[in-house]
């Protein structure tokens, strides 16, 4: 066998290890992204969102991590009716209770994995805005951001 056959398996390994850092055209992959846990009004409160509580996301339906949907303070959970989350575009609406219902639209500040970052509970990490209903018809509205937090 001559060095220039020998050559070619150590070649081989070196552009699969390369591939799989990068993307095939040298584009990085996609780091994972989950932003899982729960996410609070950074800042005052607005007026018209007084009961707010927190926005809630389990996708891995995690007991350590309160139940997806939009909390309000007085413990009342309003699940989600339609939810797409994605850090560059994050939406949900939620089911009607007590003829109240909620929709959100905005993105993420931060990619990666949430639960396992050391995040600083006073920087925001999500912004967009946030709209209440009552029987269907606006009644606030406010451009919004929140914290995270991943729970105890």
């Amino acid at each position: 066998m001559t060095n220039d056959c020998r050559k070619i398996p150590v070649v081989a390994v070196v552009f699969l290890v390369a591939c799989t850092s990068v993307g095939i055209f040298g584009q990085p992959r996609k780091s994972r992204f989950d932003p899982d846990g729960s996410f609070w009004i950074h800042g005052d409160t607005p007026t018209n969102f007084s009961e707010f509580g927190g926005i809630n996301l389990n996708a891995k339906k995690s007991r350590q991590l309160p139940q997806p949907g939009l909390e309000l303070k007085n413990g009342k959970l309003l699940r989600f009716k339609v939810l797409s989350v994605k850090r560059e575009r994050f939406t949900f609406t939620t089911v009607l209770v007590s003829k109240i219902s909620y929709s959100f639209s905005g993105k993420f500040l931060k990619g990666g994995v949430y639960s396992a970052g050391n995040l600083d509970t006073e920087a925001p990490v999500l912004e967009g805005v946030l709209t209440k209903y009552k029987a269907g018809q606006k009644v606030a509205e406010a451009k919004l951001s929140f914290v995270y937090f991943g729970g105890t």
